[in-house]
C-alpha cells in the first residue's frame, strides 16, 4: 500500500473510532499516533490499517487494549521533582496570598492518568496550608479520557514501587498500609474528584486558580494545542497559574500566557482588556396626546447653539433667516431683529458668497453642499478664507424644512498651507534621499524577515522534535516496565524449573537401579548414578550420545527392537534379562524394563530403561 492510501486508511480508522466510541484522535500528532496503533496491530499480526479496521468491526473487545496503547499512561508521584518543589515553595504561597482566608482554591489536573499527579497536588497543598485547611478550602478536579486509568485512580491504591519517589516522611503521613500495597488517606481523598473529560471536545472547568496539564499537549498537533490552550486561558482566573510538563514551552502562545518560571514550565494567565461599554443617557423627545413635543429648556439649546466655535445660520424653506449664533452675528453684523427677515434682504445673502444658488442646489439634490476657498475681504486689506457647508434639514417625514449654513474659518489653514507647500518642497528633496535609504532598509528588512521566519520555522521544528523525543521516551519507559514484568515472570519460571530438575535428580539418585532415558532418535537424555556404577561411564560422557554408539558391557543392539516397540506403543511395558559385563569385568544377568516417556499431550517422546543386576556369575 502506498503512502497516500495508507494515510487515507488511517483517517478512516480514526473516523470509525470517533463515531463508534466517541474518542476523537484527529487532533493528535500523526507520527506518534500511527506508531502506537501499529504497535497494537503487530500484537494481532495485522499489517494494514484497513485490515485492522475490519478486525475492530468484528472484535469489539479489541478497543480496550488499543486505547490503552494509544493513551500512554506514564506518570509518577513528584515527577520532575525540582518543578514540584518550585510549585510548593514559590507558586502556591504566592497564589494563597492573593486569596482571602476562607476562599476556595480550585485546581484542575488535566490528563491525570492513574492519579499519581492529582494526589501529588493534594500532598503539596496539604503541606503548604496544613491538612485541616486543605480539607476545608481545596477542590482538585482530576480528569482523563481513559476510563480504565480513572478507575485505578479512584481506588487510590499503589504498590511500594510506585511510592518510591515519595519520601518516607510523606509516605507515612499520607498513605496507609494495606498488605503489600498502600492507599491514599481517605479523609484527603474526598477532596480529589475524578471524571472523564476530553480536552478537544468537552468544555473546560472554569474559575480555576491552578491548572496542571503535564506532558499531555505534546501528543496533539499545533492547531489542537492552540485550541486547548485558549480553553485553558478561559478556565483560569485572572491570577490563575498553568503548570506544564518539561516538553511544553508555549513559545508561540505568548498572547495567552507569560512565563513565571520557564525552566519549571510554570506560566501566568495574560489578562485581556475587557472594557465595559459605557452608555450615556440622552433625553428623549416624547409626544403627548395633543401631538406637541416636550423638549428640554429652550434656553439650554440656545446657549449650546451660541457656544458653537464657528458661525452658523439656519434658514427655513421659505427663505427666512430663523437662527444665527453669536459667532455668525459678530462676523456678519447681523442684528437680533434680522432673525425672521427674508435672507435675500440681508448682506449675508450675497457677501462673501452668493448663497441662493447653493441653497437651491442643496434642496434639489437633497445632499450637503461644500463650497471651499471663499474669500472674504476684511479691513486693513486683510483676507479671510472660508469653507461654507450647506446642509438640508429634514423633519421626521423626510420633508425639507430648511438649511443649515456653516462658515468655517480656514485662514490659518491657508497660511499653514503656504508654509506647508514650502516645507513640502524641502521635504520632497529630503524624501528622495530618504527613498533611496528606505529601499536599502526594505531590502535589509526583507532579509531580516526571511531570516526571522527561518528561525521561527527551525524553532517550531525543534519544539516538535523535542515533543516527539519526549513521546518516544514515554513509550520506552512503558516498554521497559513491560520488559521488567516479563523478566520477573521468566525468573520465577526458571526457579520453578530448577526446583523441578532438583526434584527429578533426587528421585533418580534414590533409585536402586540404573536409569537411562532415550529420545525417539535413541539419544541419551538422562543417566543416573547407578548407571554409572554399572557401566563405568559418567553422565557427561554419554549425554546426548546415541545409545548404539556406546562401548559398554551391555549388548546395546539387542535393545533396539524393544525400544522401537515401546515408542510405537505395541506394548505398554516390556521386560527382559540379558547377559552383560559390568564395569568391573564381571558377567551379570541384567534385568531391563522399558517404559514410555510421555509428553504434555500424552505423546510418546522417548523410553525410560530401568537396569538392575539380577544374578552374577563368578569368572
Amino acid at each position: 500500500m502506498n503512502n497516500n492510501n495508507e494515510e487515507l486508511a488511517f483517517e478512516e480508522l480514526l473516523e470509525f473510532l470517533r463515531r463508534s466510541r466517541g474518542f476523537d484522535f484527529t487532533g493528535y500528532k500523526r507520527s506518534s499516533l500511527m506508531r502506537r496503533v501499529r504497535r497494537q496491530m503487530s500484537s494481532q499480526q495485522i499489517e494494514t490499517f484497513s485490515d485492522y479496521l475490519d478486525y475492530l468491526q468484528v472484535h469489539p473487545e479489541e478497543f480496550a487494549p488499543l486505547f490503552n496503547t494509544i493513551l500512554i499512561n506514564v506518570t509518577a508521584f513528584f515527577r520532575d521533582a525540582s518543578a514540584w518543589k518550585y510549585l510548593q515553595t514559590e507558586t502556591i504561597p504566592r497564589l494563597l496570598n492573593g486569596k482571602s482566608e476562607k476562599a476556595y482554591i480550585r485546581v484542575w489536573s488535566a490528563g491525570c492518568a492513574s492519579g499519581e499527579e492529582a494526589y501529588t497536588l493534594a500532598m503539596v497543598f496539604a503541606e503548604v496550608m496544613g491538612v485541616e485547611k486543605f480539607r476545608q478550602r481545596v477542590r482538585i478536579y482530576a480528569t482523563d479520557v481513559d476510563e480504565e486509568a480513572l478507575e485505578q485512580a479512584r481506588h487510590a491504591i499503589y504498590t511500594e514501587k510506585k511510592l518510591q519517589p515519595i519520601s518516607r516522611e510523606l509516605r507515612e503521613k499520607y498513605f496507609e498500609s494495606m498488605g503489600d500495597r498502600y492507599v491514599f488517606r481517605p479523609d484527603l481523598r474526598r477532596q480529589v474528584i475524578f471524571g472523564r473529560h476530553d480536552l478537544v471536545q468537552d468544555a473546560p472547568i472554569s474559575r480555576l486558580d491552578l491548572l496542571v496539564c503535564r506532558n499531555t499537549l505534546m501528543y496533539f498537533n499545533s492547531e489542537t494545542q492552540a485550541k486547548i490552550l485558549d480553553r485553558f486561558r478561559f478556565a483560569l482566573n485572572d491570577t490563575g497559574v498553568l503548570f506544564l510538563g518539561k516538553a511544553e514551552m508555549l513559545l508561540t502562545h505568548t498572547n495567552l500566557f507569560t512565563a513565571i518560571s520557564l525552566q519549571q514550565r510554570i506560566f501566568h494567565r495574560v489578562p485581556k482588556n475587557n472594557r465595559r461599554e459605557r452608555f450615556f443617557p440622552y433625553p428623549q423627545m416624547l409626544e403627548d396626546e395633543t401631538g406637541i413635543y416636550l423638549t428640554q429648556d429652550l434656553r439650554l439649546r440656545e446657549a449650546a447653539f451660541d457656544a458653537l466655535p464657528f458661525a452658523q445660520l439656519v434658514v427655513d424653506y421659505q427663505g427666512n433667516l430663523m437662527l444665527a449664533n453669536e459667532q455668525a452675528r459678530a462676523m456678519f453684523n447681523i442684528n437680533i431683529l434680522d432673525q425672521g427677515c427674508p435672507l435675500q434682504d440681508l448682506e449675508i445673502s450675497y457677501r462673501p458668497l452668493e448663497l441662493r444658488s447653493p441653497i437651491e442646489q442643496a434642496y434639489r439634490e437633497r445632499t450637503p453642499i461644500l463650497v471651499t476657498d471663499v474669500i472674504r475681504n476684511l479691513r486693513d486689506e486683510q483676507v479671510q478664507y472660508l469653507d461654507v457647508y450647506i446642509v438640508p434639514l429634514e423633519d421626521s417625514d423626510r420633508e425639507i424644512i430648511g438649511v443649515s449654513i456653516t462658515f468655517n474659518d480656514m485662514t490659518r489653514c491657508q497660511d499653514l498651507q503656504a508654509v506647508l507647500q514650502q516645507t513640502n518642497q524641502e521635504l520632497e528633496t529630503a524624501n528622495e534621499e530618504l527613498q533611496s535609504s528606505n529601499e536599502e532598509l526594505e531590502t535589509t528588512n526583507e532579509e531580516l524577515q526571511s531570516t526571522n521566519e527561518e528561525l521561527e520555522t527551525t524553532n517550531e521544528e525543534l519544539q516538535s522534535a523535542n515533543e516527539e523525543l519526549e513521546t518516544i521516551n514515554e513509550e520506552l519507559h512503558s516498554t521497559n516496565e513491560e520488559l521488567q514484568t516479563i523478566n520477573e515472570d521468566l525468573r520465577q519460571r526458571t526457579n520453578d524449573l530448577n526446583q523441578a530438575n532438583a526434584f527429578l535428580n533426587s528421585i533418580l539418585a534414590s533409585l536402586q537401579a540404573g536409569v537411562m532415558v532415550v529420545d525417539r532418535q535413541f539419544n541419551i537424555l538422562s543417566w543416573n548414578e547407578e548407571a554409572e556404577n554399572l557401566w563405568g561411564l559418567r553422565r557427561e560422557e554419554v549425554q546426548n550420545q546415541s545409545l548404539f554408539s556406546l562401548d559398554i558391557g551391555l549388548p546395546v543392539e539387542r535393545l533396539r527392537e524393544p525400544i522401537r516397540n515401546c515408542l510405537a506403543g505395541v506394548t505398554q511395558r516390556q521386560e527382559m534379562v540379558i547377559e552383560a559385563i559390568n564395569r568391573r569385568g564381571r558377567k551379570i544377568q541384567c534385568h531391563i524394563s522399558y517404559n514410555p516417556l510421555l509428553g504434555f499431550d500424552r505423546e510418546r517422546t522417548g523410553v525410560i530403561l530401568l537396569m538392575k543386576e539380577s544374578q552374577a556369575d563368578d569368572p
